[in-house]
């Protein structure tokens, strides 16, 4: 497409997948959001997509570096029950170094307990 990865991201077609706490299990909801963009996937087979996990702030970096790494992963192994080809999903962690809601309260933390989804190659 004639858009640049920033605009495509910016507009982003991928929902996140939420997470409960100290969790990197997808439950029904997450399932069917990371369902809902396999098939967006699919739609653009040129895109490369990476997975940031992240989690709130709870909890050490260390571990929290661990949990992220865990959280993208599951959603990576789903996608590919899905049929996405792995090679075209990479993941990272950033634990909680990059809060998308940087409230104190249960709602912030549970925005902040997500697979992100990022365009990274188009």
């Amino acid at each position: 497409g004639s858009k640049t990865l920033d605009e495509l991201n910016r507009n982003s077609p991928f929902k996140p997948v939420f997470f409960s706490v100290d969790s990197a299990d997808l439950d029904d909801l997450g399932r069917q959001v990371a369902t809902a963009n396999a098939e967006v996937i699919r739609k653009n087979p040129s895109w490369v997509i990476t997975i940031e996990g992240h989690c709130d702030e709870r909890g050490t970096a260390e571990y929290n570096l661990a949990l992220g790494d865990r959280r993208a992963i599951a959603v990576k192994t789903f996608l590919v029950s899905l049929g996405i080809p792995p090679d075209r999903i990479r993941t990272i962690s950033y634990g909680k170094e990059f809060p998308f809601d940087p409230g104190k309260s249960d709602d912030a933390f549970s925005k902040n307990r997500r697979g992100h989804f990022v365009i990274t190659s188009n």
